[in-house]
């Protein structure tokens, strides 16, 4: 009897051997800014997010809030593990909790000026002292950068007007309810095809770096490492370019802060809501 139990003891430490260690499941959050209203928006980046909790063996949980203003409050919080941030973020020094950039799109950050196609407005001169549909008051490239831009070049001063996201400010102006809308490149691309052909884009900003994917912290850095590999990762296969098209990220490149200092040098301060 001793030589059985002694035989089933040792089969059961064979057994915990083969096995391996105890599996724990870690979790983290993944916050989008809202660009796009919430259906939209997790139409877009949760299969991305599905495929990044796959290859990163992590679970990642994709989340968002209504508002831009809202994300915002919540990041300057430190609320999120890995975020998809505006630009100018990474700098602004009340937003940061030292979240570290890992990957942008190699394409700039482009602003952009929309009008109605058929508006008789042939520069943004004619726009002084108009109302601007942004996505938020801080945009980087959709308000401050073309505020910015507009009245140092074109002497144009213009009252900007949150609408929540990038898709209203497509929305407000081919509806004719603003005249004018700021919002960038990639955005305006991902519009319904009626929304692209009823506008058109007036003033086109210098480049910036894009949107970054950064992690806060305290996110151990071999978890940082393992989702930065696996974004870099999608760009080597069909299946992963195509979710990458849908960000838009189509050409994810690695990144860091020292890509976004020169944001700190543009003086948009002059251009943050009070």
């Amino acid at each position: 009897m001793d030589s059985l139990r002694a035989i089933t003891s040792l089969l059961l430490i064979f057994a915990l051997l083969l096995s391996g260690p105890a599996k724990t499941e870690e979790s983290y959050t993944f916050a989008v800014a809202p660009q796009y209203e919430q259906r939209k928006l997790f139409a877009i980046w949760q299969p991305v997010v599905d495929e990044l909790s796959r290859r990163t063996g992590y679970k990642l949980k994709l989340v968002a809030t209504l508002t831009v203003p809202d994300f915002e409050n919540e990041l300057a919080k430190g609320r999120f593990d890995f975020a998809y941030i505006n630009p100018y973020l990474v700098v602004k020094k009340d937003q940061r909790q030292g979240y570290i950039p890992l990957v942008r799109d190699q394409q700039p950050l482009r602003g952009i000026l929309v009008v109605r196609n058929d508006s008789p407005l042939r520069t943004p001169a004619e726009l002084n002292g108009a109302k601007l549909a942004v996505p938020a008051l801080d945009a980087l490239g959709a308000c401050l950068l073309l505020r910015a831009e507009l009245e140092q070049t074109f002497k144009t001063r213009l009252t900007p007007v949150d609408v929540k996201s990038h898709s209203s400010v497509y929305l407000q102006v081919a509806t004719g309810q603003l005249p004018a809308g700021g919002g960038v490149e990639k955005t305006l691309q991902v519009q319904e095809k009626t929304v692209q052909d009823a506008l058109r884009i007036l003033h086109t900003t210098r480049d910036m770096p894009s949107h970054p994917i950064v992690a806060h912290p305290q996110v151990p850095a071999r978890v940082r490492q393992s989702l930065q590999q696996s974004l870099l990762g999608l760009a080597t296969t069909q299946d992963g370019k195509r979710l990458l098209q849908t960000i838009p990220m189509p050409d994810p490149v690695s990144t860091s802060m020292q890509d976004y200092l020169p944001l700190k040098k543009l003086g948009l301060e002059a251009y943050l809501s009070d």
